[in-house]
């Protein structure tokens, strides 16, 4: 579907070009992302700001089959009047109902979309002790919901929509109808939905991360070393790990990218087999906050000591909201050269700045990354080294300043990374 005439929402002036690449990215998330499956349900999730590509995705939806689809919104906004004027109970509380309910249309076969675009700095000005709260009640509420996604038993992707907040922390210095526009060019080039034919691009690309999974899965390394400034870090791999990239193959049998974009091939740590110090390389976003320059201390798996430059007392919380949020779910390896990192632009977003550079993400583990994880139960998934936890929390370490080497089970070294390329 696509406009002939110009337009103007607000400020910003919507042209066919604009409109072309808005129905592409629509189309991309359906087939190429989501795999949806004639006769399944659509769960969506979005902030308001996000409506015209909700829609467009809604179309393409019905048009590949799809028996209803339902749109959930967020107001952040209103997320903030929570802030000014709920009672302090209000932060360990969450509407389980409405998790529950999620979580059972996705054991019921739906399908899950989400869309990104959130405020990086909402809650910057807010009590991080309340926001950490809150976040914890509403891991904890979605949990049964996540697992299923985690655990890969249902097809799902996120996709990124622009928004005036998130427009405005990437390019501060432009008026909000340029940045916006520009965000949006960002987009569409991340996602391939500037391309002729997206959905094809996306099939080369999944390939290509696919071949580069495979050669990782024949070396079988037994940890991985980076190094680079403030960092000296060995990463521990689980027991039977698998190195996963581009798409895969649900539980219910459909075949889905989870994230649009990805540059990414990644893996499950061993959670007790972590030494060293590393150091973040990009800002993090978490629960609208803004974490600078992180540093942190692993010994024995679990992380002893953590400071950030910015925001360090939600990172404090952060990796006191469970047991296993102090210790490591993921690990990723993304090359300096990436499409994302090639636009100089730092998103504040991590489902963009984590396919811009290697990265680590403390909690939760997908056991899909194990072989035959779907088939294990909790306690046999621990055994083999996979965490466990209310948060997954990505965070970037990767530069073209930082090496990787492969550890063989005998102790042999390997150059994966040369200055945050392949070698």
């Amino acid at each position: 579907m696509t406009s002939t005439t110009t337009f103007t929402e607000g400020s910003f002036t919507r042209t066919p070009k604009f409109e072309q690449n808005l129905d592409r990215l629509a189309e991309v998330a359906v087939r190429a992302g989501l795999g949806i499956a004639p006769g399944q349900e659509l769960v969506l999730s979005a902030t308001l700001d996000a409506i015209p590509l909700v829609r467009r995705i809604t179309e393409h939806a019905y048009k590949a089959g799809a028996t209803v689809v339902t749109a959930l919104y967020t107001d952040e906004k209103s997320a903030l009047l929570r802030f000014r004027y709920a009672p302090d109970a209000s932060f360990d509380a969450a509407p389980s109902w409405l998790y529950d309910g999620m979580a059972q249309a996705y054991r019921s076969g739906a399908a899950r979309l989400a869309i990104t675009g959130n405020d990086p700095s909402l809650l910057s000005n807010e009590d991080p002790e309340k926001a950490s709260r809150l976040n914890r009640a509403t891991s904890k509420a979605y949990r049964p919901a996540m697992e299923l996604i985690t655990r890969h038993e249902i097809n799902w992707t996120i996709v990124a929509c622009a928004t005036p907040a998130w427009a405005a922390a990437v390019f501060p210095g432009l008026a909000q109808d340029e940045a916006l526009a520009r965000l949006w060019d960002a987009i569409f080039a991340a996602s391939r939905a500037d391309r002729p034919d997206p959905v094809a691009a996306w099939k080369e690309h999944d390939t290509n991360l696919h071949a580069r999974a495979a050669w990782l899965n024949e070396k079988r390394f037994s940890a991985l070393h980076f190094r680079g400034p403030g960092t000296d870090l060995r990463v521990g791999l689980a027991d039977d790990h698998l190195w996963l990239g581009g798409g895969t193959t649900a539980g219910n049998g459909r075949y889905c990218i989870p994230n649009m974009p990805t540059e990414e091939v990644f893996t499950t740590p061993h959670k007790d087999r972590v030494e060293g110090q590393v150091t973040s390389t990009k800002p993090l976003s978490y629960s609208g906050t803004m974490i600078e320059e992180i540093s942190v201390r692993f010994q024995a798996g679990r992380i002893v000591e953590a400071h950030a430059a910015r925001g360090e007392q939600v990172l404090q919380r952060m990796i006191e909201t469970d047991e296993g949020a102090r210790q490591l779910g993921e690990v990723s390896l993304v090359p300096h050269s990436s499409p994302i990192a090639a636009s100089g632009l730092l998103f504040m977003n991590t489902l963009f700045d984590e396919n811009a550079a290697c990265h680590i993400a403390l909690g939760q583990a997908y056991s899909t990354c194990l072989k035959d994880g779907d088939k294990l139960i909790q306690e046999q998934l621990a055994s083999r080294g996979a965490n466990s936890s209310l948060i997954h929390v990505d965070w970037m370490i990767g530069s073209n300043r930082i090496d990787v080497n492969g550890i063989s089970a005998a102790g042999g070294s390997e150059p994966v990374m040369r200055a945050g390329e392949w070698v």
